[in-house]
């Protein structure tokens, strides 16, 4: 537990820092295709069951919606968008989870303290948006970074109800490792495509990318996986609380990234929606895939 609440705390400052010398598409392919391909030969030569056929695209294509839409969406806005404050923004993904959940068919409907809950959660949204808005209009960075995250959110949550929906045989590791190559080789062609980043590749940049392959994508999903079968879902969650705290300090002691009273009371006011939601709402329909829980 300790590992997931650290070390996914810890890859927002790593993306921030890999994006010092590569581009976001370079980055996600990288990224992904590396841990993809050390996660699928460890379950090769351990003999576990590899998906094939209709499962594999179909694992494949989920994988692509949730780490390819979430968490790249979370690298470009981390272009505008300090690290810590990202962090936050990715706190309001329950709401995106709850919302889509309702609107798709088989799915729990809104009730009525969910609706309140998430309405909280929305007053300490615009608290931190509102400022930036007033002073710079829907065009500035942060706000377009904060939509963005938010894009990311909701591809992620739509592809973890559609992964939780999908029948498989293959461990939830094997289907994350399957989900992670198949972002990392979606990303291979706009990685190619774009244009060169200004800077060189550094000793700080590879590190950060080392670190997000092995901690980020290989350590701190383990252990999640590791959590969700020993632990109650309601004391794994408690990363959803502390994954920010670790980021927004971190940002400030490498970046000095402001996060000032205003901003502490927002992301309070954040936690507490989180919170109410999860206390008011329905179990989930089907079963949760722990695949989705890639960061």
């Amino acid at each position: 537990m300790a590992s997931v609440c650290f070390f996914w705390g810890t890859t927002y400052l790593g993306i921030r820092i890999a994006l010092e010398a590569m581009t976001p598409p370079v980055l996600m392919s990288v990224r992904y295709t590396i841990s993809g391909i050390i996660l699928l030969a460890v379950a090769y030569f351990s003999k576990a069951h590899l998906p094939s056929g209709r499962e594999l695209w179909y694992t494949a294509l989920f994988g692509v919606i949730i780490i390819g839409t979430g968490t790249g969406c979370l690298v470009y806005a981390e272009q505008w968008v300090p690290s810590g404050l990202a962090s936050v923004f990715i706190t309001l993904s329950p709401f995106w989870m709850i919302g889509l959940d309702a609107a798709i068919p088989g799915g729990q409907r809104l009730h009525g303290p969910t609706i309140l809950a998430m309405l909280v959660g929305l007053g300490g949204t615009t608290l931190l948006v509102a400022p930036e808005i007033a002073s710079e209009g829907f065009s500035g960075p942060l706000v377009r970074g904060f939509l963005l995250i938010e894009l990311g959110c909701g591809g992620w949550c739509l592809g973890s109800i559609l992964q939780r929906r999908h029948q498989t045989k293959a461990h939830p590791v094997v289907s994350g490792a399957v989900q992670q190559l198949a972002t990392g080789l979606a990303f291979a062609v706009p990685a190619l495509l774009a244009k060169p980043h200004p800077s060189t590749w550094s000793t700080r940049s590879i590190g950060a990318v080392a670190y997000l392959v092995v901690f980020g994508s290989i350590v701190g999903y383990s252990a999640y996986i590791f959590v969700l079968d020993r632990l109650p879902v309601s004391v794994v969650s408690i990363y959803n609380y502390i994954n920010p705290i670790i980021a927004v300090f971190l940002g400030w002691l490498f970046f000095r990234e402001h996060f000032g009273p205003q901003e502490v009371i927002a992301m309070l006011i954040i936690f507490a929606g989180v919170a109410l939601v999860k206390r008011y709402s329905l179990p989930p329909s089907p079963k949760p895939a722990p695949a989705s829980a890639v960061s």
